[in-house]
């Protein structure tokens, strides 16, 4: 398996088409355009205004917990207060991703978190759609936005009824982000059931810094379609040693039913939700026919690139190219993006790839 993993390598990852459904759009600046923002705007508060000083203080790599790992967006957040600033930072997103080999990109952000310097949800989100339009139109990176409440605020109702409102600018889903635990997720029912009745996606985080119950409450209560990390679905089975056994109830639904988890494999090593990469359950989700994509949640707080989540998953689960061409296939197949073009995606752009590629490899 291993000299597998090195042909994979040696065709760069980087140079194939590749998906991602879970990336906050806060959480991947550069930091040059942080540092810059921060100078328009008279942003004093940051903690280094040298770039690799500040670039090392944003990655939450020892953060231990999902709470800590949250702290720093408090200065995205803070930059991101205008118009420009937002249709900037979504513009570069998206120019990132595609110049990773990024094919299609779900990004999703909390406008209430930009209404802060007097913008409206609607402005917030009409900014981010031309950041999203004029890159999409330049990379070709096929693009949809998720529109998230914060878990831990109590106006999600307002911002379901602004997600919905804005279906015409690419909005394609709603999202439940923030703190898990003392939280959940059918605190916001009301939110749930306004963008269902609107035909909206539907994707809640669970099972990152909580357990299954969590994940079971968007499911069973909320009715989300998608999870948002979902690692913790393995505590309803027997892991040990490498091995998943002994599914339980719940873990046997989330697989029969092929509910989609959006894993992000640094992001949960970073807020601890698993000591290492060998211990963390992608591999065996994978091989026990979960249906698990591969993330990124915020490239600049985990210091990743969606090439290097795929080489990550890669290198430590043994994945070969056909296994990384049918996690890409499937992350498209869950997005909620217009069908047609995702299957267009598909069909011209990801299986052509992938095939040329294990042809090189013989």
């Amino acid at each position: 398996m291993e000299s597998q993993i090195e042909a994979i390598e040696a065709t760069t990852i980087e140079s194939l088409p590749k998906a991602v459904l879970h990336e906050h759009l806060d959480g991947g600046l550069r930091v040059e355009t942080v540092l810059d923002l921060a100078d328009k705007v008279g942003y004093r508060d940051l903690p280094s205004y040298q770039i690799d000083e500040l670039r090392d203080w944003f990655h939450q790599g020892r953060s231990g917990s999902l709470e800590r790992y949250l702290e720093p967006f408090v200065h995205t957040v803070a930059v991101l207060q205008n118009e420009e600033a937002i249709s900037r930072v979504a513009y570069e997103s998206v120019e990132d991703l595609g110049a990773d080999g990024v094919v299609y990109a779900e990004i999703r952000f909390a406008p209430s978190l930009n209404i802060i310097g007097g913008l409206t949800r609607r402005a917030v989100l009409e900014a981010a759609h031309d950041g999203f339009t004029r890159a999409s139109r330049d990379t070709g990176v096929m693009v949809a936005m998720i529109v998230c409440a914060m878990r831990q605020d109590t106006d999600s109702p307002d911002v379901a009824k602004a997600a919905v409102e804005a279906m015409d600018l690419g909005v394609v889903a709603f999202d439940l982000a923030g703190p898990e635990a003392g939280f959940p997720a059918d605190d916001h029912i009301e939110a749930c059931r306004t963008v269902r009745r609107a035909g909206l996606g539907l994707t809640i985080h669970g099972g990152e810094g909580d357990g299954a119950d969590s994940m079971w409450r968007a499911l069973a209560l909320c009715g989300a379609q998608r999870i948002g990390h979902g690692v913790h679905v393995a505590d309803d089975t027997n892991l040990a040693e490498g091995s998943m056994t002994n599914l339980g109830p719940f873990a046997t639904r989330v697989r029969d039913h092929q509910i989609p988890l959006e894993v992000a494999i640094s992001s949960n090593l970073h807020t601890s939700a698993y000591p290492s990469a060998e211990e963390h359950p992608f591999g065996e989700l994978y091989r026990n026919g979960f249906n698990v994509s591969i993330n990124t949640d915020n490239r600049l707080m985990s210091g990743v690139s969606v090439s290097g989540e795929y080489a990550l998953a890669a290198n430590t689960f043994g994945l070969n190219l056909l296994d990384l061409e049918r996690t890409t296939v499937r992350a498209i197949e869950a997005g909620f993006g217009d069908y047609l073009e995702r299957r267009r995606l598909i069909d011209q752009v990801v299986t052509p790839a992938y095939a040329l590629a294990r042809g090189i490899q013989g």
